[in-house]
């Protein structure tokens, strides 16, 4: 293994301790990282209920405690904006029953009139 490996390595695993609930790596400070850890996801949670109030209002007091457990399972990937990590985590609350299912969209048909207008 490279040096250049055991860096990506190391960092994989610090995010992932910092993200995702991980061991913290070898060598931090656990408590340190533990409250870093706390403050990325109530950042997390404060994006999320700017970027759609109506899920933070249609949840009302469950909304912080079901948006945490939504993050410890899904941290958000590299590359993916907030309004993808939101459209994520609306549908892990339909497929947990936390909101009712989106009522199908109606189509509507445009006729064209076989007579032209006068």
């Amino acid at each position: 293994m490279t040096a250049r490996d055991r860096v990506a390595a190391a960092q994989a695993e610090l995010l992932r301790a910092l993200l995702a609930d991980g061991t913290p790596p070898e060598g931090f400070d656990t408590e340190r990282l533990a409250l870093q850890s706390r403050s990325l996801l109530a950042k997390r949670t404060r994006v999320m209920a700017s970027v759609r109030p109506d899920l933070a209002e249609a949840l009302g007091d469950r909304f912080r405690d079901l948006f945490h457990a939504y993050a410890k399972e899904n941290p958000r990937p590299t590359g993916i904006g907030y309004r993808a990590d939101s459209e994520t985590f609306t549908t892990w609350l339909h497929e947990r029953d936390h909101l009712p299912k989106p009522r199908p969209r109606r189509r509507w048909t445009v006729f064209k009139s076989r007579k032209p207008h006068p």
